[in-house]
């Protein structure tokens, strides 16, 4: 943790909405002309997307699982944080998606990783967003290291249904492999995910007011305005909470640390809780390296 560089990391399972909040958060640091460095948690897996699969057809599944430390560089993760809150320097990738043409375009093939590469100099924080920002297991503390930690987390069952859709709509698997992706790695996600959200400072959990019983039967995921938000604060002495409830319609208070509000809001309850925190992290930040130099 450091105020000179700062890290905002946000956390979440496969499937969780981590990509979406994360595109809302890049969108206020960019806004904000803050010079960000962009770190995805798939670009410490420890596999390319071929290795996985000859893995899974050997049955290795406990190998194949990205919830496991074994199948990620969870040391280089570490290692950059480290660096980067003491030096804002380090060593980081990038993972090549389907749609990322540019990088296929300069003959990465998809599923694989980039080079490993340094840190751009002179960034304001770096925004890392995956499956490991707020790890704290097996020797490694990843969590120690941020200045923000968000974790994403919806009720399970909607967390398979969105994981179920996006990767047989968008990602070409048949529901039957997604499925078993979901139990092979069942024992990793209690293990390593889902302890991860009692060290963040803030927990945004969508909860549907849909019938999601039985996940595997549901053919679509269900709106925002089908769901309520729960956003949970670990310091709630931080928080206005009166003014939340003002300034974010329909909000209503379930706990001192707990704000309900209803889906179609989470935008806007986005911008108005994070976004001073955000640049807060930013501007303190340039201060102290100005002052540093000066």
């Amino acid at each position: 943790m450091s105020a000179k560089h700062p890290i905002i990391a946000l956390t979440g399972s496969s499937g969780a909405g981590t990509t979406s909040t994360g595109l809302a958060l890049d969108a206020i640091l960019q806004q904000a002309g803050a010079r960000v460095v962009m770190v995805e948690g798939d670009s410490f897996h420890r596999y390319t997307r071929d290795e996985m699969s000859a893995i899974a057809a050997e049955g290795r599944f406990g190998a194949a699982n990205h919830f496991s430390l074994a199948s990620n560089h969870i040391d280089k993760l570490e290692a950059l944080f480290y660096q980067y809150g003491r030096e804002g320097a380090g060593r980081f990738r990038r993972y090549v998606h389907n749609d990322d043409q540019t990088l296929i375009a300069a003959g990465y093939p998809a599923g694989t990783f980039t080079d490993w590469e340094s840190v751009p100099q002179d960034s304001d924080c770096l925004f890392y967003e995956g499956l490991h920002g707020g790890l704290v297991a097996d020797g490694f503390d990843i969590a120690r290291h941020v200045d923000l930690l968000i974790g994403v987390a919806p009720i399970v069952n909607l967390e398979w249904i969105q994981k179920i859709y996006r990767d047989t709509n968008q990602r070409g698997y048949s529901e039957e492999a997604v499925v078993s992706t979901i139990i092979n790695r069942m024992d990793d996600y209690v293990r390593y995910i889902v302890p991860q959200f009692a060290n963040t400072d803030i927990n945004i959990q969508r909860v549907p007011t849909v019938d999601t019983s039985n996940p595997f039967s549901v053919r679509e995921i269900p709106g925002h305005d089908e769901c309520f938000v729960i956003i949970r604060f670990r310091e709630p002495r931080e928080i206005n909470m009166l003014e939340l409830l003002n300034r974010i319609r329909g909000a209503f208070s379930s706990r001192k640390d707990t704000l309900v509000i209803p889906g179609t809001e989470l935008p806007n309850a986005i911008n108005t809780l994070l976004a001073p925190r955000l640049l807060d992290l930013v501007d303190r930040g340039r201060q102290l390296r100005q002052d540093t130099r000066g």
